[in-house]
């Protein structure tokens, strides 16, 4: 009973001193509407994104910001990626509003569209959620640039040290 104790008690003062990932931006709160500006309604813009809690072996991070809501009768998989970016620096902590240069040594990835960069919501139907996760990865991904959110899913599924993510809602004016 006593070892069972001071492992429990050893867990938990672990699991104290570890901060995990999390992801936020200053722009919208989580499960909030997110602006139209950030949308196809307004510029269009990226959103600002802020992380802390990385691992400390983290070598890279990846920001994937997606749509699972489309109607099927669009897109069978349901899915609309609007944003892959991967090997940003363990450094880097956040993304600016508007980012019009990529962090050093960071690798676009293309959207559903087939275009390189950041896409903002333009639900075609009804309010949809916008996932932007962050990963943490052990290594720096060995993808060009353009590659799609599936080659880089497939190339980091062994290397995520922790994860998060922001959700946020659109819906446009009808």
């Amino acid at each position: 009973m006593i070892r069972i104790v001071m492992v429990l008690m050893g867990v938990f003062f672990m699991r104290e001193d570890t901060v995990a990932l999390t992801l936020s931006s200053p722009a919208f709160q989580p499960s909030s509407s997110i602006p139209s500006q950030y949308t196809c309604d307004g510029a269009n813009i990226s959103a600002p994104l802020q992380w802390e809690g990385a691992p400390p072996k983290t070598q890279s991070f990846v920001i994937i910001c997606e749509d699972p809501d489309v109607p099927h009768s669009i897109r069978p998989d349901g899915m609309y990626d609007h944003w892959v970016l991967f090997n940003i620096a363990p450094t880097v902590s956040g993304l600016p509003e508007n980012m019009q240069s990529l962090p050093q040594g960071a690798v676009q990835g293309v959207n559903t569209s087939k275009k390189l960069g950041y896409t903002g919501p333009c639900p075609p139907d009804r309010q949809h959620r916008y996932f932007f996760k962050i990963f943490a990865l052990d290594t720096t991904l060995n993808l060009p640039e353009g590659a799609t959110k599936a080659e880089v899913i497939s190339a980091m599924k062994e290397h995520i040290l922790e994860e998060a993510e922001l959700m946020g809602v659109y819906d446009r004016k009808r």
